[in-house]
């Protein structure tokens, strides 16, 4: 417009070339130049709080909707989702670069070892079955133990444990595990504090090494065992079959000893076996004298009618006079101990697999069907039952009752 002044132009003449009005031609031919008009900032709903939002949004984990609810609780600030999610997009992008990201370091000889358990359904006598595989895995030399469970109760963790003490020929500085509820009672995501399972604590000071728990909800925190499960999933088992447990348990030695401990390791360029034999075997500390640490497990069962008490599946025998009783069960590595009223009733060789019945004779004898002949079962349809019943009914004389109505057997 100050261009079109300069010809000789009125304000009447440049509005109308313009297509605007003369009050505009004329404001803007006094302003002289072109200025872009003021902006009003609207204020936001989450103004001043740009630091509280992002301490939570990191807290809970990225997740903007608990934020949201949190602001409403704790501020009585009512904005949507959306609004949440616009103030932390530039967060999570961060967030996601954290949980990537992942410096790689390197564990002295003899200071660590990482184990974990992976699962796998493997063919055993033509039956397929789930199999935990015990996957430990030194830091230093990489060198692997692997065993084969049935399940991952506390007791397996600590076997297997033991039995790669033993496979390495001494015991680590600390062992790194994950948060498995059967050996860490609790660890805050915050303050990363760590409640260790007492068992496991008692065990830790019998072979005396440092118990360390990694990252809740970062499993490469222990990623040399990571990729030690998968490479005994990928390469030991391999879909093969086994006629039997013993031999998949075999076949997991001979695989350790010939192949695993004899690999090329991508990372450090030598054979497991090789790099622990020159740096880590005599850097671990030897063994307690004291033997193997006792994993026992301290249950309360009632009896059952067919005269036995039943954990892990398997099935053990009391006398039938102990029927419907409340009995103690101390289950060690080897037998399992039951006892009444502070009185040892029997003790039993623990059962290795699945389904199984331990029965003795004498704690059946006199129960009607225990010796196999037919009986008859009184009732408004009664009708003879042959062979032996699949629960025992036991016969007590009124006298006998009155006699053992203390408590006794």
């Amino acid at each position: 417009m100050c261009w079109l002044k300069s010809l000789g132009w009125g304000a009447r003449r440049i509005a109308a070339q313009r297509g605007c009005s003369r009050t505009t031609a004329r404001r803007w031919l006094k302003e002289g130049a072109w200025h872009r008009p003021p902006s009003f900032a609207r204020p936001k709903a989450l103004d001043g709080l740009e630091a509280w939002v992002e301490e939570r949004f990191r807290r809970r984990a990225g997740n903007a909707d608990v934020v949201r609810q949190e602001l409403a609780a704790e501020k009585g600030i009512a904005v949507s989702l959306r609004t949440v999610e616009r103030a932390v997009a530039h967060l999570r992008q961060e967030l996601r670069a954290e949980a990537r990201a992942t410096v790689r370091f390197e564990t002295q000889p003899g200071q660590q070892v990482q184990i974990d358990f992976g699962q796998r359904r493997v063919e055993i006598g033509r039956t397929p079955r789930l199999v935990s595989f015990f996957v430990a895995t030194l830091g230093h030399s990489r060198r692997n133990h692997v065993r084969a469970f049935a399940g991952e109760r506390q007791e397996h963790w600590f076997e297997g444990m033991e039995s790669a003490f033993a496979a390495f020929g001494g015991v680590p500085e600390e062992v790194l595990l994950d948060n498995a509820r059967a050996l860490i009672l609790r660890h805050d995501v915050a303050s990363r504090e760590v409640v260790v399972n007492p068992k496991l604590h008692a065990f830790a000071l019998h072979w005396g090494f440092q118990v360390k728990a990694c990252a809740p909800y970062r499993p490469r925190t222990k990623g040399k065992d990571e990729r030690g499960v998968g490479y005994v999933k990928g390469n030991a088992i391999a879909g093969r079959a086994f006629d039997s447990f013993a031999a998949l348990e075999a076949h997991l030695a001979e695989w350790t000893r010939d192949i695993a401990d004899q690999r090329v390791h991508g990372t450090t360029g030598e054979a497991p076996m090789l790099r622990f034999t020159r740096n880590e075997a005599g850097k671990l500390k030897p063994p307690p004298r004291c033997g193997p640490f006792l994993a026992m497990r301290d249950l309360s069962r009632r009896v059952g009618s067919d005269c036995a008490v039943e954990f892990d599946t398997n099935g053990y025998s009391v006398p039938w006079r102990l029927t419907g009783e409340r009995v103690r069960v101390l289950v060690a590595a080897e037998t399992v101990r039951i006892t009444h009223a502070g009185v040892e009733v029997v003790c039993h060789r623990r059962s290795g697999g699945r389904r199984g019945r331990i029965i003795d004779d004498a704690h059946v004898a006199g129960v009607a069907g225990a010796d196999g002949r037919a009986i008859r079962i009184s009732g408004d349809s009664a009708a003879d039952v042959e062979g032996p019943i699949p629960e025992a009914t036991l016969l007590r004389p009124l006298a006998e009752c009155e006699a053992i109505a203390g408590g006794a057997w």
